[in-house]
């Protein structure tokens, strides 16, 4: 009985997702480059405490100035799709970026732009990654639920 009544949930279930499913658009599928699952590769990037360990306060507080100002400007241009630090951990993970790039060679040229990478302050794993394709578009929602910046 029990394994008619999960088969019964499941498909109560899979009517309503399938019910409550918003009208496919196409236009916005292309603009995005989504596949026919409304999916497309990113470049996700680990950042960890990378070689450099200077303890000069106008070298780190510039490194970091320019780390945060090339982030912007990556999200600006729409290569930077999520960013954000990771509280400290056991394996020096400092933070993660999803790159909206198609190749890994693609994701490192972009991460060669930040000069705290370009200076050791981080080192970074890189792996390709498939999600969603309407990822970058929470992005323009962000600054409607942010009353400071950084």
């Amino acid at each position: 009985m029990s394994k008619l009544y999960a088969l019964v949930i499941l498909s109560l279930i899979s009517f309503t997702a399938a019910a409550q499913k918003p009208a496919y658009d196409k236009a916005l599928a292309d603009s995005l480059g989504a596949d026919d699952y409304g999916m497309k590769m990113y470049v996700l990037v680990i950042l960890k405490s990378g070689s450099n360990t200077t303890t000069d306060k106008k070298v780190t507080d510039s490194l970091f100035r320019g780390h945060m100002n090339n982030i912007g400007r990556l999200a600006a241009e729409g290569k930077l799709v999520v960013a954000g630090p990771m509280k400290k951990n056991d394996k020096s993970y400092r933070g993660i970026f999803i790159l909206n790039a198609k190749t890994v060679e693609e994701g490192r040229a972009l991460l060669e732009t930040d000069p705290a990478v370009q200076a050791k302050i981080f080192d970074t794993e890189i792996y390709e990654w498939y999600g969603s394709a309407a990822l970058p578009t929470y992005l323009p929602n962000h600054d409607r639920v942010s009353k400071k910046s950084h």
